[in-house]
């Protein structure tokens, strides 16, 4: 190539480079920054959904991807809050990206992202018994044959310990504390952590283990405390058919599930004074800000008593 070429095209090169440049700089100028509260909402949504939900990693990727993009969108429309999002805020976005041509599918994963943030969770409070409704869940199982002993045993140590079902229906014989003062309950990823076991929930335990459970013949070979009259080992289905049933029996709303007992124990324990450091422990959150929905929860049963009993509320 000839020199006076050459210094043509590096001429041009060197024109196109801050061509390049400046449009790059300008492209970024008219993206707008995503609000704080928007990134830092997203963070705790998607973090309540990895710790109290489970879900698979490729699920909160796209979660995660979907999030970026209405938050982009919305702050493109000077949005810096999710609380400064209404209905017609959330239809718009879907319009927009049903116009871009995206799946069905992937149109309803966005509605379910773009409709669900952190901020809305915390006010989506979750449903809890009363301690008298527990205490006649709890006492439902009320008669000494195989099914009841078990299911007695599974629902106190689910409201004694805040446990998960999967935490309930994993607890095995072998690791066991031999006094049964605490628990040791795996998490999510394998987490474990202690929680004291009360005396009625350690009585149900030890009569459970020590009565009906030996009657199954593989009993002995079979680490999971909770075992169905097969032998196997009770799954999170068993588990919630048996505390729906047990809520019938009560008379309670059948819609009354194992986290409801999960629910309600740390409830109790904000009601009765409990730290919420203390909670979050017990409950084995990851952030203090999901425990922190239990003191809005006791917020809202102060609130209702002054308005009952006050004479000017």
């Amino acid at each position: 190539m000839p020199m006076r070429e050459r210094s043509h095209a590096s001429s041009r090169g060197a024109q196109s480079a801050p061509s390049s440049l400046a449009r790059a700089e300008r492209s970024a100028e008219e993206t707008p920054r995503v609000a704080p509260a928007l990134e830092r909402g997203v963070r705790e949504f998607l973090e309540v959904l990895r710790v109290e939900a489970g879900l698979a990693r490729n699920t909160l990727a796209a979660y995660r991807a979907d999030l970026a993009r209405f938050t982009a969108w919305a702050s493109e429309r000077g949005i810096r809050e999710f609380d400064a999002l209404d209905a017609t805020a959330i239809v718009d976005y879907l319009a927009d990206r049903r116009a871009s041509g995206i799946a069905e599918a992937s149109l309803a994963r966005n509605l379910v992202a773009a409709r669900i943030s952190a901020p809305h969770l915390r006010r989506a409070l979750p449903s809890t018994l009363s301690v008298d409704e527990v205490a006649r869940l709890l006492a439902a199982p009320d008669g000494d044959g195989f099914l009841d002993q078990r299911d007695r045993a599974l629902l106190e140590t689910i409201y004694a310990c805040g446990a998960r079902v999967s935490e309930a229906v994993g607890l095995r014989t072998d690791s066991l504390e031999p006094s049964l003062r605490v628990l040791r309950l795996y998490g999510k990823g394998a987490k474990m952590r202690l929680v004291p076991l009360g005396e009625r929930a350690r009585d149900a335990i030890e009569r459970w283990i020590g009565g009906k459970r030996m009657s199954i013949a593989s009993s002995a070979r079979t680490p999971e405390v909770f075992l169905t009259k097969s032998g196997r080992p009770m799954t999170r289905t068993d588990a919630w058919r048996r505390v729906k049933r047990a809520a019938l029996r009560a008379g309670l709303p059948g819609d009354i599930s194992p986290h409801t007992l999960r629910h309600s124990f740390a409830s109790h324990l904000v009601e009765g004074g409990a730290d919420l450091r203390s909670v979050q422990e017990m409950l084995g959150h990851a952030s203090i800000r999901t425990t922190e929905v239990y003191t809005h929860l006791d917020t809202e049963h102060v609130t209702s008593l002054h308005r009952l009993y006050h004479p000017r509320a």
